[in-house]
């Protein structure tokens, strides 16, 4: 399922994450369970309130490997398609 994230547009990051979801403009969103739960917490509720899907993933590093970034991700999300 990470293979998603190579294919299409995303979003990275927790807040940049936040934004999104609260636009419904995307229908997942990737979260790595080793984040801080501090920062996290607040994505977590705001996919609940707005009944989007969350997936988590083993590690940050995991994460941002399939980001294709060189550091951890927290989060990230692929955009809905047009």
């Amino acid at each position: 399922m990470l293979n998603k994230l190579k294919e299409g547009k995303k979003i990275i990051g927790v807040k940049q994450t936040i934004k999104a979801v609260r636009k419904k403009e995307v229908s997942f969103v990737y979260v790595a369970e080793d984040a801080d739960a501090r920062i996290t917490d607040p994505l977590v509720a705001s996919c609940k309130d707005n009944g989007i899907e969350i997936v988590y993933v083993e590690s940050m590093k995991h994460l941002g490997k399939a980001c294709e970034i060189e550091v951890g991700a927290a989060a990230a999300a692929v955009f809905v398609d047009d």
